[in-house]
């Protein structure tokens, strides 16, 4: 059967501006990454002026560090969606627009496997600095 030209006009318009809508989501998840990058070396170095005891300041940076692995995790997901979305403007068939959510509800692998997916994006290096940097200088400072 012959495909309708404007379907695949309207499906190229409904992806584009899915990904017009993800594209900013995508970058706003970095700056608030890095606000929580910044709000963590603040904090830190805060917490030595006021002499926080340095168990306190270790689980400050520890939900910290993990905060930001969810928050890179939900980025990447965004990320992949956009990479799908590209990559089928560019073959010339964005039929599926609109289906982020049902696509990751679809993948889904449970509670662990979603705790799997923040402790990953955790470890990654762009995410471990500067959280490691702090709690070797927290051991400096209080070894």
């Amino acid at each position: 059967p012959d495909r309708d030209p404007m379907d695949s006009q309207t499906s190229t318009n409904a992806a584009a501006r899915e990904w017009a809508v993800l594209q900013p989501l995508y970058e706003r998840y970095e700056f608030g990454a890095l606000t929580i990058k910044l709000t963590a070396v603040v904090l830190f170095f805060g917490g030595i002026v006021v002499e926080l005891h340095a168990a306190w300041l270790m689980l400050l940076i520890a939900v910290l560090w993990l905060q930001e692995g969810i928050f890179k995790t939900c980025q990447s997901r965004l990320g992949e969606r956009l990479l799908v979305i590209e990559r089928a403007i560019d073959a010339g068939d964005p039929a599926g627009a609109f289906a982020l959510h049902s696509r990751w509800q679809a993948q889904r692998r449970g509670v662990l496997g979603l705790v799997r997916e923040y402790l990953t994006s955790a470890i990654r290096p762009t995410v471990v600095f500067p959280y490691l940097v702090l709690l070797v200088l927290l051991w400096l400072f209080y070894a």
